[in-house]
């Protein structure tokens, strides 16, 4: 019988005991075609019970998850032995916090327990390595011995899909400064000197730009692979601000609209990655400033908190993001932009988390609109990950 009365906001949170997990895999065992054929898949394969729970891995599995056999994960859901950062919000685990109703690992597999065999992507941050996966999943009903299973099959499109994203993105971006380049420059050999100076101006600034951008792409590249040298020194919070508010109130995503700083902001020295920090909290307030009407504010705040030995930028936007947007926000593959595009708030999660040492989260409601709030330390001792 299954036991648990923990709660659910997505899928069914009740499990089989152990006795049971262990009778059904012995079932399976006494099937040695099956072992076979599992362990000759090169990619993830899963044998799971009604309840989700793992009841037969492959060795593609065990050798991905470093386990050195499948006692270690007998009994878990497929989140749980992924280390997913949602596996364990809820008493019920994996499939059952709010999350998870965007998960297409879960759906799938419930889909398969309701007779159809189906396939999702599935998008995974891992704890505590921060590692994001992006999975093609594959779930498909059989029945033995008159219990219903699904056989659970991963395909991991992690590197396709971050080369994928990318380059869509990166080319996206590049293209379209180096047109606004060329139309600058373009545009000289017919005005007079008089109108000169403001399109030498401009294009002074678009190849500041173009490299920034550049460099952003390298810099993800090498953050992704652990490469990323840190380098704390001291920052002037109102000088930062100053410099984040000229960069970004003249770029085209800000057109029409007001990027302010807020009055309260405290003036403190703090010590952090200058061009690390730009990255993130300018990748915020591109997004605020994107995320915004015409005739909007987005407004940039800090707060030195001394007694805490952190320091918060605050950056808000009046527009709400809907529930479905802010449950997959984070994820390296999800884009409110459209298919292969936006990597701005996984990037600002990955440099934030692994090289900054800090934290960053949000608000949103339809009264307040969006808030995003992300924490550093005070003094961020250097580093090479």
């Amino acid at each position: 019988m299954p036991c648990d009365t923990a709660t659910t906001q997505h899928a069914p949170a009740e499990r089989l005991p152990d006795s049971e997990v262990r009778r059904q895999a012995a079932d399976l065992a006494r099937m040695p075609l099956l072992r076979v054929a599992f362990d000759t898949a090169p990619d993830v394969m899963l044998v799971l019970n009604r309840h989700r729970q793992i009841i037969l891995a492959n060795r593609a599995c065990l050798n991905l998850l470093g386990a050195a056999d499948g006692d270690a994960i007998l009994g878990l859901r497929p989140g749980e032995a992924l280390r997913c950062v949602h596996a364990h919000e809820n008493d019920g685990g994996c499939g059952t916090t709010e999350f998870c109703q965007m998960c297409g690992a879960v759906n799938a597999i419930l889909a398969s327990q309701a007779g159809k065999a189906d396939t999702q992507e599935c998008h995974i941050l891992c704890e505590p390595s921060g590692d994001a996966l992006d999975l093609q999943v594959y779930a498909t009903p059989f029945v033995l011995n008159d219990e219903n299973y699904t056989i659970f099959a991963v395909v991991d499109r992690s590197h396709e899909n971050r080369r994928r994203a990318l380059e869509r993105t990166f080319f996206h971006d590049v293209l379209n400064t180096a047109g606004g380049l060329k139309g600058a420059a373009d545009l000289l050999n017919i005005i007079g000197p008089d109108e000169a100076a403001v399109f030498h101006e401009m294009i002074g600034r678009l190849s500041k730009r173009l490299i920034d951008e550049i460099q952003a792409q390298r810099q993800l590249m090498a953050a992704e692979s652990n490469d990323l040298e840190v380098q704390s020194v001291p920052i002037i919070s109102r000088d930062f601000l100053a410099e984040i508010q000229g960069l970004l109130a003249s770029h085209e995503v800000a057109k029409d609209k007001q990027l302010v700083i807020a009055p309260d902001s405290d003036p403190a020295v703090f010590e952090s990655d200058p061009t690390l920090l730009g990255r993130v909290i300018g990748n915020l307030v591109k997004n605020a400033l994107e995320a915004s009407e015409p005739g909007q504010t987005v407004t940039l705040g800090f707060q030195a908190l001394g007694d805490e030995g952190a320091v918060e930028f605050r950056v808000h936007n009046p527009t709400f993001m809907p529930r479905e947007v802010q449950l997959q926000l984070f994820q390296r593959s999800f884009s409110t932009k459209g298919r292969g595009r936006g990597l701005g708030t996984y990037s600002i999660k990955l440099l934030t988390d692994r090289y900054l040492k800090g934290s960053v989260r949000f608000t949103s409601t339809p009264e307040e609109g969006t808030v995003f709030i992300a924490r550093y330390p005070m003094k961020l001792e250097p580093s090479k990950s």
